[in-house]
């Protein structure tokens, strides 16, 4: 049987946990903290998961929350014009619905499934030093843990990564006592309000420790009118600041919002970091190697939603990738390939992401104009974020843009 050690305890690292242990591999993971300790902790993302990364987690029997999380139908966005009206509104239709689930709430239960399905639970918070004695005693070692010291291992691949500073700062509060959108009351949509200039409000429904509740996610400019979150400790100033600027830019998410209130003293979080290619392979000072996954070695500005996705696609590949090696040795060239196979989802992710931080050109701004008339245009602009790889024939070129949109109106009239 063979030994592999799996290091963070995220969307990734459990899920490939969860789906070794299910193929027969004898898995340790190692976490930074208890299961409790997560459930009773800091809110750590925001996730909303479309129909691919949901299906990867249904194949491997791990959707335990579907029955109680939100069914999320649509996709919407909203543009604020200057005087913080509306200029466009509009709302696309998902084939598959998404969820989002609080991952205090779904890493804590697939830590405990884990644990009692056999698996070995390591409570330490590991360091390379930690790796060093590992990687000889394990058949492959992953890290999935996206923050700390062991990221350093894995070195910046410039030539993939066009930032080297932060795009947005991040401000997220968890809710209770948001009410529907009144254009559409009948059904949970993801709300995308983009404010020229200044940044973006995501509203999205979600399941949480205590219930249905909704999440509030600013991503401000840097240096911009959102960029006001920095060193605010008390939750409560949090969420007031954070309606604050709702009301200033995007009114009519405020109006549903005055009834809102935290859902705990950890529903909020705030920070900001450089969006990151980096090489998927880490050299221990002992000369082991050791695999990174997920945001560990693509790391994306949040604005597109794709972290939670990419994270489970990660995982649903590498397991692949590892199950079909059988018996042979994960050496460097095969660490190697499972990454490249990964980053063939991946780098349309990137692209994407990479693109919607930037200001927008006149030929996407007809899109998305266009997707207020159109219904055509609303609905595949809302799938793009289940499959991002679409974008690549209608939204990077002004002339493959042009021609859909002639395909869609001509199709309309």
């Amino acid at each position: 049987m063979r030994k592999i050690l799996i290091v963070g305890a995220g969307q990734s690292g459990l899920q490939l946990a969860l789906g070794l242990q299910s193929q027969g591999y004898e898995i340790t993971l190692m976490s930074n903290r208890t299961a409790d300790e997560i459930r009773s902790g800091r809110v750590m993302s925001t996730q909303c998961m479309f129909h691919t990364a949901l299906q990867h987690e249904r194949d491997l029997q791990l959707g335990f929350w579907e029955s109680q999380a939100p069914r999320i139908e649509g996709l919407g966005v909203s543009v604020a014009a200057p005087d913080s009206s509306r200029a466009v509104d509009w709302v696309g239709t998902l084939d598959g619905y998404a969820q989002s689930v609080d991952q205090r709430v779904k890493m804590a239960g697939w830590m405990e499934t884990f644990a009692q399905r056999g698996g070995q639970l390591v409570i330490h918070g590991a360091a390379v030093s930690d790796l060093d004695f590992f990687s000889r005693t394990y058949d492959l070692v992953l890290v999935s843990a996206g923050k700390g010291e062991l990221v350093s291992m894995f070195g910046r691949d410039a030539s993939r990564s066009p930032y080297n500073a932060p795009q947005r700062a991040l401000a997220v509060s968890y809710v209770h006592g948001l009410g529907p959108r009144p254009e559409h009351p009948e059904y949970d949509a993801v709300r995308c309000n983009l404010v020229p200039g200044v940044g973006e409000l995501f509203v999205m429904p979600t399941l949480t420790t205590s219930g249905r509740a909704d999440i509030l996610f600013w991503e401000g400019v840097p240096g911009g009118p959102l960029d006001v979150f920095q060193g605010v400790k008390d939750p409560a100033e949090h969420l007031a600041l954070t309606l604050e600027l709702m009301e200033r830019f995007t009114p009519w998410e405020y109006a549903r919002a005055t009834k809102a209130e935290l859902t705990d003293a950890n529903g909020t979080l705030s920070g900001r970091y450089a969006p990151t290619v980096r090489n998927p392979i880490g050299r221990l000072p002992g000369g082991g190697l050791v695999l990174g996954v997920a945001d560990v070695v693509v790391a994306n500005d949040p604005i597109t939603g794709q972290g939670s996705n990419s994270a489970s696609k990660c995982a649903a590949s590498y397991l692949d990738s590892i199950v079909s090696h059988g018996d042979q040795p994960f050496d460097e060239a095969w660490m190697r390939s499972a990454f490249d196979r990964y980053w063939d989802t991946a780098r349309h992710v990137t692209k994407w992401t990479n693109a919607m931080l930037g200001v927008p050109p006149e030929h996407v701004l007809n899109l998305i104009g266009a997707a207020g008339q159109l219904p055509v245009v609303a609905d595949r602009f809302a799938n793009g974020f289940n499959d991002p790889s679409d974008f690549e024939n209608f939204f990077y070129e002004p002339d493959k843009a042009n021609a859909f949109l002639a395909e869609a109106a001509g199709a309309a009239s």
